[in-house]
């Protein structure tokens, strides 16, 4: 069993899908830029949200830190009326607590969002640590985050966990030294994940607990 988890945000712990998509289409709007569908928005999503800005603006726009400004402010106050949990995953997270089994968010999201979509939909569970978009560290697959979450819980690489749905999930725990658990509800298939890495998978929470519990 492992003694810390650490889990990426954005259709990992949550589908967030439709409120980015909303979000992003209101600022694109906002400059003059055609709105994109909400299967581009989870191509562009997992980099970050400059990177995420900087994929859906046409081609030659010249406003790319206007409009992620934009982006950022309206974002970070979103009522996140269109995320939801998915199915099992309360269930989950109260087992793994229950274990006491150390739990952190390590997202690429702006930490301000991610502080509050935790605040709307995850406190409950109480979580170790939140940890999204900052200054004092690289944005993901770099693991100096990852590190710092784990001298917080008390954990090493090799006796913890990174559960994510993206490439960028495989490469961080990989960059960490972490096993890593990739989950196939979220924004990537599981093709794609193979190709990025993956080795381990779970197709639901039901799957996921038997991987993380035993």
């Amino acid at each position: 069993m492992y003694k810390a988890i650490i889990f990426d945000l954005d259709g990992t712990l949550l589908d967030t899908s439709r409120d980015i998509c909303k979000v992003l289409n209101q600022s694109l709007r906002a400059f003059g830029c055609p709105e994109v569908s909400l299967q581009k928005t989870l191509e562009y999503v997992g980099n970050g949200a400059r990177k995420l800005i900087e994929r859906a603006v046409p081609a030659g726009f010249d406003k790319i830190e206007e409009l992620y400004n934009h982006y950022r402010v309206h974002f970070a106050a979103c009522d996140n009326a269109l995320t939801t949990l998915y199915e099992g995953e309360e269930e989950f997270l109260r087992e793994v607590k229950a274990r006491g089994i150390k739990m952190a968010i390590l997202t690429n999201k702006p930490e301000d969002a991610a502080a509050k979509v935790y605040e709307d939909l995850l406190s409950r569970f109480d979580f170790d640590a939140v940890l999204g978009q900052t200054a004092r560290f690289q944005l993901k697959p770099d693991p100096s985050a990852v590190f710092y979450l784990l001298d917080k819980m008390g954990a090493k690489p090799e006796e913890s966990l990174f559960v994510g749905d993206g490439e960028t999930d495989i490469a961080t725990a990989a960059n960490a030294g972490m096993d890593c658990a990739s989950v196939l509800w979220g924004f990537r298939s599981e093709e794609q994940l193979r190709d990025a890495g993956g080795k381990l998978f779970a197709k639901n929470y039901a799957e996921l607990a038997r991987i993380v519990l035993g």
